[in-house]
This record gives structure tokens, C-alpha cells and sequence, in this order.
């Protein structure tokens, strides 16, 4: 059992973590003439060591779960989602979820796609959930910085909200409030091409060019800030704000993710340098939820498809969905860290 333990600290700590890669970047630094432990110095190794890191994991993602998705085009993520009645389509739409776009501005197409084939807006809206919100890489990622227990924590905990998100719209009969074009586009059937391996590899490649190139500026952006709350904010304040003895965090979290757009790999360094300056891990958790799911872009597409009611009913439940995860989580912070 011990050694079981061991290696599987090895793995989270030196292979997804890259401890290892910390550890050098700072006696490269010190090398230098600079100093790893001062303000400037630490900042530039946080924002190496964070950039390299989530880029490699980034990459290697990418292409893992864009094979994967090959076996899941459009065409047949209906036909299996057209199979399932009930609870259990919205079980199935969110775990497809897992699988498909890594940020909600990229599963509001699809979204309108599975609308517009006539699935049930419960079981499209499932989807749409937690498209953004739990993908595999997110599990990854979570897992090299907060731990397996908070990782597995978080996928669980969101495949759940967009579980009882969809069947809560499902049963409030919103079909009348999704604009006419999608309800009269109809569905055209196509049937999905059958890829070979080496065609399964191009396509992953692909992706994996497509979504560095679309993700890049927002890790820069969020290890960046990260750098400057992890060496430049004092630790008094965010635990003020976002600490536990401020029981208002995880409302002021949401609400300030809300507005912005990112995705997961932008926030995960934010998070990071939160957490080590005593922020709670709910409240932590419930930015990133805002952030990857309600941003104000995919809110502005997402207008375009359903009619105000039908939005503000989304954001609503989410939001609340987000609220009530991230003060469980803050319960629970002792035990999951």
C-alpha cells in the first residue's frame, strides 16, 4: 500500500505537478544572479515554471481527448444522446460533455446543433454545463496542482450541477423560449465518416494547433496575474476577501468570474497562486466555475439562441448551482487538502 502511495505522489507531484521543473527554473535563476526567493525573482520563476508547465500538460490534453473525441462526431454524440430518455440522457450529456470543447464559446454551436436535431433542451443544456465546466483536462490539471481528492471532487461535483441544471429546465417546459431559427432549422443526417488511425492523429494534431493558438494569450494572461498575487499582493488581504473569515467569498468570487472570459488552463494559475496565499478552495473553485462557464462572451452568443427568460434562468441556476458547490467545498477544505 505504501508503495502504491508513493508512486502515485510521484506521479501527481513530479509528472503532472513538474516539481522537478520549479526546482530547476530556480537554480537557473539563482545561476543568474537572481535571487529565486525575492519578489522579482520569485515572480519570474512562478511565471516560467507555470507557462511551460500548463503548456506541456495543455498540449499533450489536447491531443489525448481530441482522439478521443473523433470517436464522438456531432453526428453520433445525437444518435447516442437520442437513445436515452430522462435523467439518464442528461447523465449521458453531461459525460459527453467531458469530452468536447475546452471552453463554453466552443460548445454553444454544438449546442444549437443538438437543439436544433429536436434532443430535449434538458438534456442540450446538460451538456452545455458541463462542456466548459469538467472536461478531462480539467481533471488533469486540477489534479497536478490541488490534488486527486479535489480533482475527482470537482468533475464529480460538476457533472452533478449540470445534471440537476438540465433536469430542472427540462421539467420548467422552456421550449418556447428558444429563438424560432433553431427550432425550424430541422435536422440534416450525415452520416459521420469513419476516420483511420493516421486520420484520427492529423485530427488531434490539428486540434492541438487550433486550441494553443486560441488558448495561449489567456495562460499568459492568467499565470501573469498569478505571478503578482502569488509574490506582489499580501497574504492578509486575500485571506480577508477570500479567506474564511470573510463569509461572502464565494458570492464575490462568482460574481467577479462571471463577467470575464478564460478557460480552464487560464484560471488553473490564478487558483494556484489564491490558494498559497490562503484563499479557501471553494471560494477558488467557484471563481473557476464562473469563469469557464458563465463568461460574458458565450453569454452573448448564447442570447442569440434562446430568448431572455430562457438565459437568465441558465445564468440563474448556474449561479446558485456554483454558490452552493463552492461553500461545500469551503466545509469540506480541511479534509480534501
Amino acid at each position: 500500500m505504501e508503495v502504491l502511495q508513493a508512486v502515485f505522489l510521484f506521479i501527481q507531484d513530479e509528472i503532472l505537478g513538474m516539481k522537478w521543473l520549479n526546482v530547476l527554473i530556480g537554480k537557473l535563476l539563482n545561476g543568474v544572479g537572481l535571487d529565486s526567493t525575492s519578489r522579482l525573482g520569485g515572480s519570474i520563476q512562478f511565471f516560467m515554471y507555470d507557462v511551460v508547465k500548463i503548456t506541456v500538460l495543455l498540449c499533450l490534453l489536447i491531443f489525448i481527448i481530441s482522439y478521443i473525441q473523433s470517436y464522438f462526431p456531432p453526428e453520433r454524440s445525437k444518435k447516442i444522446l437520442g437513445r436515452f430518455h430522462g435523467i439518464r440522457a442528461n447523465i449521458i450529456s453531461a459525460l459527453l460533455g467531458t469530452v468536447t470543447p475546452f471552453c463554453s464559446c466552443s460548445s454553444i454551436p454544438l449546442f444549437i446543433g443538438f437543439t436544433s436535431a429536436g434532443l430535449p433542451l434538458g438534456v442540450t443544456f446538460s451538456f452545455l454545463i458541463s462542456s466548459p465546466m469538467v472536461d478531462l483536462g480539467s481533471l488533469v490539471l486540477l489534479m497536478s496542482i490541488f490534488g486527486a481528492k479535489v480533482a475527482i471532487a470537482y468533475v464529480i461535483i460538476g457533472l452533478i450541477v449540470a445534471v440537476i441544471g438540465g433536469t430542472l429546465i427540462e421539467h420548467l417546459h422552456m421550449e418556447k423560449y428558444v429563438e424560432e431559427f433553431i427550432k425550424n432549422a430541422g435536422s440534416v443526417d450525415i452520416e459521420a465518416m469513419v476516420l483511420t488511425k493516421k486520420e484520427r492523429v492529423i485530427y488531434a494534431k490539428e486540434q492541438v494547433i487550433g486550441t494553443f493558438k486560441k488558448v495561449f494569450p489567456y495562460i499568459l494572461v492568467g499565470v501573469g496575474i498569478g505571478a503578482v498575487i502569488h509574490n506582489w499582493i499580501p497574504e492578509q488581504w486575500i485571506e480577508t476577501v477570500l479567506g474564511g473569515s470573510n463569509p461572502f467569498g464565494v458570492i464575490l468570487a462568482t460574481l467577479v468570474g462571471v463577467p470575464m472570459y478564460a478557460d480552464i488552463f487560464g484560471t488553473i494559475p490564478i487558483a494556484e497562486a489564491l490558494l498559497a496565499k490562503g484563499a479557501q478552495l471553494g471560494t477558488i473553485l467557484a471563481f473557476m466555475m464562473a469563469v469557464t462557464t458563465l463568461s460574458l462572451p458565450s453569454m452573448i452568443m448564447l442570447k442569440k439562441a434562446v430568448k431572455p427568460r430562457l438565459l437568465v434562468l441558465f445564468i440563474g441556476i448556474c449561479t446558485i448551482g456554483i454558490m452552493i458547490v463552492g461553500y461545500m467545498f469551503n466545509l469540506f477544505h480541511a479534509v480534501l487538502l
